[in-house]
């Protein structure tokens, strides 16, 4: 993932004492024209080849004289002519070879390009000495053995539990060409990250940069004068609750744990990250078990990789290498197991009819069913009560007029009769309104992460435009003859046909309301009657679910998610 690894030091010689070195072979030269040490040794050694990086650490160890003289500093200028003498050091013990399976998907004399799964180390490290890819790397290319260093034939890497393409030198020639590929920009990386949340764009970037955060030494973090980054993330999907959503992401720089920063920046972490989520991780094996179980490790996978073939233009290059490869590579099961997971959320039916129609009744057939169910208008009862929201906010913008009493309830009856009497009034009460009511809505739906469906009864759903806002996944509308609902108004609410009149006016219009449902359920008969509907529409529901499944498998594989 890092393409700057390059340019970092060589471990053998990181705290290595120049006397305990053991000299391979000495090389001699006069310098040939003026230039700083370390680029004409490099120069001199292009026969070998030896990367400038690992030149200065064998300057700086104390291994290079001038005229006679030790000179540690790299960017010593040299006039031209002199007498330079360089030690090279024996290399490293290479790290030991270790049986281990590998997903190689493209293999020359040049290189090689793996599928590495989650929870495997690229190299070995202080933390983590033996068992990583390069250990497995070494017994099934000896090769590789040839190249110095604990890191043989790496020129990127990714995280432990991230998955996907990795490109491995096989020799020292083409270690070289990647990596100047790399720090030159010419390879292309494309991600694919499970994420928190709903981003409000649908594209967005960061050029954040980035340095070790110095409260925690094995975590990154956002940071002035830290080193430049910049990642580009587009959304692909998201899920109907809003709670996950796929993006991908193309990277320009490699730092360590760059995607992991900037996404846990923009306040998008990724789902599994217990380092750069911990907050969002808590919340989340709290409110669905499963999904917490199934993203058991940090969702990010190396999706795309372009870059150029180490051999191509090159005297040595054979016939018929190609100047560019590209690959794709689809994410491991655990990866689409969560997408499908977050694509079986919970399915959101809300649930509208003009009064009267039979919304509680058909709502009480659900709940009968152990089905979760929200009314709006039970909530709004609930608002009116003394010391509530609601009473709160009428009394506050309309003083003693409908909560005579401070920390009491509403009047529902003079509130009716205002706004009967006044339409501007009306909406100035379902604007102060409208807000609670759609967050006891919100807060229902983040309750269910149990079930597969719950319904929502809220009368003004459509007039409101929460549907297009994303409220609800579909509209169930419940359709009776006027003159049966009119007739149930008057014996259980006391309503003339006047107050049917006018609060129906309120609403669309009977036809504009139904044309708008996904289903609508016919009450003309009797409670059994509703109850035989809500079955039949259960089954439909039902049937919608597995339908969304199957095109959601669809897309990903089209799109090449998942195989």
């Amino acid at each position: 993932m890092a393409s700057s690894r390059t340019k970092k030091r060589v471990p053998v010689l990181e705290t290595a004492d120049p006397a305990e070195l053991s000299v391979a072979s000495r090389e001699s030269a006069a310098a040939p024209e003026p230039g700083r040490l370390d680029q004409v040794w490099t120069a001199l050694l292009a026969h070998r080849p030896v990367a400038r990086s690992r030149i200065q650490e064998w300057i700086k160890a104390g291994l290079a004289r001038v005229d006679g003289q030790s000179v540690t500093r790299p960017s010593h200028k040299l006039g031209g002519g002199e007498a330079l003498t360089l030690d090279i050091p024996e290399a490293r013990d290479t790290p030991a070879p270790e049986q281990g399976g590998l997903h190689v998907l493209y293999r020359d004399a040049h290189l090689l390009v793996l599928d590495k799964p989650p929870g495997l180390t690229v190299h070995p490290a202080p933390s983590c000495p033996e068992g990583t890819l390069v250990n497995r790397l070494l017994h099934h290319f000896p090769e590789l053995a040839r190249i110095e260093g604990q890191r043989p034939g790496i020129v990127h890497r990714i995280d432990k539990d991230t998955s996907g393409l990795l490109a491995v030198a096989l020799h020292e020639a083409a270690r070289l060409r990647l990596s100047e590929a790399f720090a030159g920009r010419e390879v292309s990386k494309t991600y694919l990250a499970l994420v928190h949340g709903r981003p409000a764009r649908d594209v967005g970037s960061s050029d954040a940069p980035i340095g070790r955060d110095p409260s925690h030494k094995t975590r990154m973090c956002v940071q002035r004068g830290g080193r430049e980054a910049h990642s580009r993330w587009r959304v692909a999907w998201s899920a109907p609750s809003g709670r996950a959503s796929l993006l991908e992401v193309e990277i320009d720089t490699g730092r360590t744990h760059q995607i992991r920063v900037h996404l846990a920046h923009a306040g998008h972490p990724l789902l599994g990250d217990v380092v750069y989520a911990s907050r969002e991780q808590a919340e989340l094996k709290r409110s669905d078990p499963l999904l917490h179980k199934l993203a058991s490790r940090q969702m990010l996978h190396a999706w795309k990789l372009g870059l150029p073939h180490p051999a191509f233009g090159s005297s040595e290059s054979e016939e018929g290498v190609p100047e560019r490869l590209d690959f794709v590579c689809p994410p491991p099961g655990d990866f689409w197991r969560v997408l499908l997971h977050l694509g079986r959320g919970c399915q959101r039916v809300g649930v509208v009819g003009l009064p009267g129609s039979g919304k509680s009744a058909l709502l009480s057939a659900f709940e009968a069913r152990g089905l979760p169910a929200w009314s709006a208008d039970r909530y709004v009862a609930a608002l009116y009560e003394p010391g509530r929201d609601g009473a709160n906010l009428l009394r506050s913008r309309f003083g003693e007029r409908f909560v005579p009493e401070a920390r009491g309830g509403v009047d529902k009856a003079a509130l009716l009769a205002a706004m009967r009497a006044s339409e501007s009034l009306r909406r100035e009460v379902m604007e102060l309104l409208y807000p609670v009511v759609r967050g006891g809505l919100e807060d229902f739906w983040r309750e269910q992460t149990r079930v597969r469906v719950a319904f929502a009864e809220v009368p003004m759903l459509l007039e409101a435009g929460w549907t297009g806002a994303g409220a609800v996944d579909l509209v169930v509308g419940v359709d009776c003859p006027d003159d049966l609902r009119h007739q149930r108004l008057r014996k259980k609410r006391g309503w003339d046909d006047a107050l049917s009149a006018q609060v129906d006016s309120w609403q669309w219009p009977r036809e504009k309301k139904l044309a708008a449902c996904a289903f609508v359920v016919e009450n003309a008969s009797d409670l059994a009657a509703v109850d035989r509907a809500a079955a039949r529409l259960l089954r439909d529901l039902a049937g919608l679910r597995r339908a969304g499944v199957a095109s959601l498998l669809a897309w990903m594989r089209v799109k090449g998610y998942c195989s």
